[in-house]
């Protein structure tokens, strides 16, 4: 099993982990022998422009750039429109082997007097103040900018900076460090001009043409006073902060072509993907939980094979009823072990909806794992997650309604309700402030009212009677049986020691799950809010893996020390255990916030921390919903091989 799933984490660092359908497109030269499917024309679009110090994207016709209006959009699926993507046709066109310098694209002409004017150049230099970067796309792929970094590395961005701004007191911000020219004190530097570099590789069979597998883009700024024709050299351009007047921007570009024979179409993203040093953090954070894990598997080890054995073993031997009346430990808890919990209704419904969010969670990043999810396949992870989500209604329904059938509960009707209406319910009311932020901020990630309708479609009329199924057999399966009787009379719980308090014990329990993902977590938080691409599924499949176990083993082992000292109240226990470490994810989110981030803004705050919550409440039913069944397996097989007069 080991080999098996660091052997998936391998192959999510290989080159050929591309979707099956998504087959390469060939390129040939404008004029020459054409062959079948073979384009001459290469199309680059434009995706959200986004920053790190704004968790707030924006479309890409929003800050008034050179825009291609007669082309028809893409059709985006579901995961790209949540996450805010939104490409469009730009009116850069290539022609395939046909380099071409300093081409005029447009000018842009604003006045300070207009008001309309102002306020669309008012919005130009807050994108460049808050660091706003484009990304562009050719042939499916990022456009990269790649420049060196530390120790002599280079790092490919997937995307480059409208502009920069230098301060009042002559410092240079974000990009302007590059250029000892954009020393202009108080002033916008605009990245006008952009040399496009396109990698290319001929085909084995010359007959099918050559195979895009890089696009590199370094961007410049040129003052280019003559637009008609504009020689792309001399000064950089920049805009005074406090400018009046009439101010025009020409827009340029450089495109060249160079074959590249060592990389190959399959493993063209390998080159962004290794520019970020991420893999041996990866292995320190496997190593680390693993030694986790193999700490409680021998601590859980120890008791089930040694003291549970020990206890098991004494308690059958008793064969006197004056051996009986001295049962000490968690025999003697066993009239009440299976006593329903107290809100047995909420416990059930937070379980039902635990196991949907399990289950959706481990098929996406098995998918993942295999390359269907990969990067060069946008959108389709959130779409996956989503869809796999509402299909998941029927166990979700199973399970609520089994186990609160099992506490003895007879309101099924608000049982089902509450199943399939108040997780998710919450979630999509706290989706939906957010999104009213979003419309209000003019964002790109606001969801159209269509795809709004169309979630809520897919809860109520997919959803929803797919829980309903699901309750139903529930329902209709006998209740579980439990290996021993239950006694009318609930028996007094003794004085507790501080450690085996309630309280303690959860705090306690979230503390190792925690110290199992919190690398991984550091690179999905940055993947999310940084922007940085995520891409090692392999790993992230291993660390889910490794959080099963290690909630398991945690919740069973302090299960057992309250059951040895006769506190049977394990059913709510187990479930907060593990699922306190959301509590711990979201104190780690505060910390990512204050520590790594450069966000501003009150809308910004606002939205960071209504998707955290989100993402903690998810985190929270799932990490619940296994302490609780991994507690429940073990009272269970405990109880059933003891001999219970």
């Amino acid at each position: 099993m080991l080999r098996w799933l660091l052997g998936a984490a391998l192959l999510s660092r290989a080159g050929g982990f591309y979707l099956p359908g998504l087959a390469p497109v060939n390129f040939c030269e404008h004029g020459k022998d054409q062959v079948p499917d073979c384009k001459s024309t290469i199309e680059l679009f434009v995706n959200r422009l986004d920053s790190v110090e704004s968790v707030l994207p924006y479309e890409y016709t929003a800050f008034d750039f050179c825009s291609e209006k007669t082309m028809k959009r893409p059709s985006e699926n579901l995961g790209q429109v949540l996450f805010g993507e939104r490409i469009e046709p730009s009116p850069y066109k290539f022609e395939f082997k046909k380099p071409a310098a300093c081409q005029k694209v447009c000018t842009r002409t604003y006045n300070t007097n207009n008001p309309l004017d102002k306020a669309k150049l008012d919005f130009l230099k807050k994108g460049m103040l808050l660091n706003y970067q484009h990304h562009w796309i050719v042939d499916n792929m990022p456009v990269t900018w790649c420049y060196d970094v530390e120790d002599g590395q280079k790092f490919c961005n997937p995307g480059f900076p409208i502009g920069c701004f230098v301060t009042e007191a002559g410092r240079p911000k974000d990009a302007c460090v590059v250029n000892s020219n954009f020393n202009e004190k108080d002033a916008f530097y605009i990245f006008n001009h952009v040399d496009i570099t396109i990698h290319y590789h001929i085909v084995e069979n010359e007959q099918l043409g050559a195979r895009l597998v890089a696009a590199k883009i370094e961007p410049k700024s040129y003052d280019n006073s003559n637009e008609d024709s504009p020689a792309c050299s001399g000064g950089p351009k920049f805009l005074r902060n406090k400018h009046t007047g009439v101010f025009e921007i020409p827009y340029t570009y450089s495109v060249n072509f160079v074959e590249d024979t060592d990389i190959r179409w399959a493993s063209r993203w390998d080159y962004i993907l290794e520019s970020m040093p991420h893999t041996n953090i990866q292995w320190f954070s496997i190593m680390n939980s693993m030694v986790i894990v193999l700490f409680l598997s021998g601590m859980v080890a120890m008791i089930m094979l040694r003291t549970l054995h020990k206890d098991i073993a004494r308690y059958n031997q008793m064969d006197s009823v004056e051996d009986a009346q001295e049962e000490f430990g968690w025999k003697l808890v066993h009239g009440d072990v299976f006593r329903p919990p107290r809100k047995g209704m909420l416990l059930s419904v937070f379980l039902g909806s635990g196991t949907q969010i399990f289950i959706m969670t481990f098929v996406t990043l098995f998918f993942a794992c295999l390359g269907f999810l990969s990067p060069a396949n946008r959108g389709a992870l959130m779409t996956c997650a989503v869809v796999l989500w509402v299909l998941l209604g029927t166990p979700a329904g199973y399970v609520a309604a089994r186990l609160y059938k099992s506490f003895g509960g007879e309101k099924w009707k608000t049982n089902v309700l509450l199943t399939a209406f108040l997780c998710p319910g919450v979630v999509f009311a706290d989706f939906f402030v957010m999104n009213l932020i979003l419309w209000g901020e003019g964002s790109s990630a606001a969801m159209p009212f269509g795809t709004l309708v169309a979630i809520l479609a897919l809860w109520f009329c997919i959803s929803v009677p797919l829980t309903f199924i699901g309750a139903y057999f529930g329902f209709k399966k006998a209740g579980i049986e439990h290996p021993v009787r239950t006694n009318q009379i609930p028996r007094q719980v003794p004085e507790q020691s501080f450690y085996t308090k309630p309280f303690p014990g959860i705090i306690m329990g979230g503390i190792l799950p925690f110290g199992c993902i919190f690398i991984q977590l550091f690179f999905i938080l940055n993947s999310i809010w940084s922007h940085q691409m995520y891409y090692m599924f392999g790993f992230l499949f291993l660390v889910f893996i490794i959080l099963v176990i290690t909630c398991s083993e945690a919740t069973i082992l302090l299960c057992y020390f309250h059951l040895c000292a006769e506190d049977y109240h394990w059913q709510w226990r187990s479930f907060l255990t593990s699922g306190f470490t959301a509590v711990y994810f979201l104190v780690y989110a505060i910390h990512y916030f204050f520590s790594k981030l450069q966000i501003t803004g009150l809308a910004s705050t606002i939205l960071y921390f209504g998707y955290t919550m989100i993402m903690a409440l998810i985190f929270f039913l799932f990490t619940g919903a296994i302490g609780f069944f991994a507690c429940f397996w073990f009272v269970t097989k405990i109880y059933s091989v003891v001999k219970v007069d």
